[in-house]
């Protein structure tokens, strides 16, 4: 039997989400907490691997057991097991052959960005700070032109191994909510810190820096684009799927949903 787990997790103080040696992962986590209650079949697939600090609030893995239990049981059992900073909130039987990684047909982030003039000391953890003043609007003319599918070398960083720069990015979108600017982006797929390199250039950008995004985008130069932003504003916020329609309302995939104040 394989089964579909929806996960919430916060990064602060793991390695990432993969399993590495000598360091503490998500992924090591719910491998535990599932085999403490039954047999786990080989290793979890899961459909993003964050890296260390970057937290999700829909986090999709599936796991193979030849196990009896119902869903249910599985959910109780495996979240009586987890630490604090982790919570699993669906499971759902799921058909043999379903990969969380590569039945995924895109995976969408949100970043964090907090714009009050005093340092947000309860959520240091979950968000960029920046007291200067943000240009939203260039921001999002900017964006604009990353939309579509590129070469996105230049976003990449220096430990990237993928063969292929090529990537598609669906969708990005920025959106103001009082003190705090959300940046959200889907795409099929993403290199090795991308995200994190767009949203740090679009940031100096949009602080005043006479770069542009597109001459940047097709200059295939990681050099000339802006510093890799910090990992803890960073959220993997869900996947989509052709094989199955995960429930959007099911579980909440706002990160600013989960804060303890809005501001």
């Amino acid at each position: 039997m394989r089964f579909l787990g929806i996960c919430q997790y916060d990064g602060s103080k793991y390695s990432g989400f993969q399993a590495q040696k000598n360091a503490m992962s998500i992924q090591d986590q719910l491998e535990l907490a599932i085999s403490s209650i039954g047999k786990l079949e080989g290793r979890i697939n899961y459909a993003g691997r964050t890296d260390a600090g970057v937290h999700a609030t829909r986090q999709i893995f599936d796991f193979l057991t030849t196990d009896s239990r119902n869903k249910d049981q599985w959910l109780k059992g495996i979240n009586s097991f987890l630490p604090n900073d982790i919570n699993v909130s669906i499971i759902n039987e799921i058909s043999d052959d379903f990969h969380s990684r590569y039945d995924a047909i895109d995976r969408s982030y949100a970043y964090v960005i907090y714009t009050g003039k005093t340092k947000p000391i309860f959520l240091k953890d979950y968000v960029f700070w920046e007291k200067n003043e943000i240009d939203i609007n260039i921001m999002r003319d900017q964006a604009s032109s990353l939309i579509g599918t590129h070469n996105f070398s230049s976003f990449r960083g220096s430990k990237c191994t993928a063969k292929n720069p090529i990537r598609t990015l669906k969708s990005i979108e920025i959106v103001k909510k009082g003190n705090f600017i959300i940046v959200n982006l889907c795409a099929n797929a993403y290199l090795y810190k991308m995200v994190r390199i767009i949203i740090g250039t679009l940031l100096e950008i949009a602080l005043g820096s006479d770069m542009d995004i597109y001459d940047i985008l097709i200059s295939q130069d990681r050099k000339k684009a802006g510093k890799t932003a910090k990992a803890k504003g960073l959220f993997f916020v869900g996947a989509t799927y052709k094989k199955i329609a995960l429930d959007r309302n099911s579980t909440i995939s706002d990160p600013l949903s989960f804060f303890p104040i809005h501001t």
